[in-house]
């Protein structure tokens, strides 16, 4: 940990080791107007080791910790009369995302939530929480530039059509489904308050599951998981005589450390939570 000396961003990242961690631990270290100043990750075996030197990276004085708690506390202490606040990028885990995010608000650490599989009554609650702490909190499901294009492509077409099934893919090491990035496009299609996928014919499935998953509105949503594959989505609408596709494909995590930089820069400027990148680029 790194005293901040300067008007930068102080930046910690829990799950920094981690693949999308480690990418926004080098972008980070290599960004003018941020400087990271913890390292979290629950590798034991890493604990206390310099962060460059394990990720071959810029050098930096930051050491591996494996206690979010400690390092939340520690930093809090720190940038206490800092005009700035610290800012915490969460690239963890689904089963701890939602701990270290209200960890985060109590600590007076605004949190940057990269990881998905947070429910709806969770977000509810950390959004009342961000509000009494009066705490800016970032739930971004997808930090492409790109795909925020997609989705805002998806929201306006789907005013024009009642059939629409959503696909998302993504590595087989990814442990939620469908994925948070999904979920918000298809929330940002039922934004448009009607029935989608009416049946014309009485439907049975012989292999259960094989029409994928049915939301309330009814659309329907696939999940592939294979290796080979990072993360892509397709948005297919159809009506008598045609289809319209919208697909976005990522082919490098280096795609998602612009929308996670901006992130970072702009959540000192909100009190509340915000959920999905477009809101704080658009």
């Amino acid at each position: 940990m790194t005293k901040n000396s300067k008007k930068t961003i102080p930046v910690l990242v829990s799950g920094a080791l981690g693949k999308m961690g480690s990418e926004v631990v080098n972008s980070v270290l290599n960004s003018l107007d941020c400087e990271l100043v913890a390292a979290i990750d629950i590798n034991e075996k890493n604990n206390g080791q310099n962060i460059s030197q394990l990720l071959n990276l810029k050098n930096s004085e930051v050491f591996v910790s494996n206690d979010l708690e400690g390092s939340l506390c520690s930093i809090s202490q720190e940038y206490r009369n800092n005009s700035i606040r610290p800012v915490l990028v969460d690239f963890t885990h689904p089963d701890s995302v939602f701990e270290n995010t209200r960890s985060a608000i109590a600590y007076g650490i605004s949190p940057i939530v990269g990881t998905t599989g947070l429910s709806p009554s969770e977000i509810e609650d950390l959004s009342v929480f961000s509000m009494k702490a009066d705490i800016g909190v970032a739930i971004i499901p997808n930090f492409s530039v790109g795909m925020v294009l997609l989705q805002q492509a998806a929201s306006v077409a789907a005013k024009f059509y009642d059939n629409i099934e959503l696909i998302e893919m993504h590595h087989n090491q990814k442990a939620d489904s469908p994925s948070g990035t999904c979920i918000k496009t298809a929330e940002m299609i039922e934004e448009y308050t009607k029935k989608y996928n009416e049946a014309l014919v009485k439907e049975s499935e012989s292999l259960k599951g094989v029409r994928g998953g049915v939301r309330d509105s009814g659309l329907n949503i696939h999940s592939i998981r294979l290796p080979g594959l990072l993360a892509h989505q397709v948005v297919i609408m159809g009506s008598p005589g045609e289809t319209y596709t919208i697909r976005h494909d990522t082919i490098d995590r280096k795609a998602y450390m612009p929308g996670v930089l901006q992130a970072i820069r702009k959540i000192g400027n909100f009190n509340s939570l915000v959920y999905g990148l477009e809101k704080l680029i658009f």
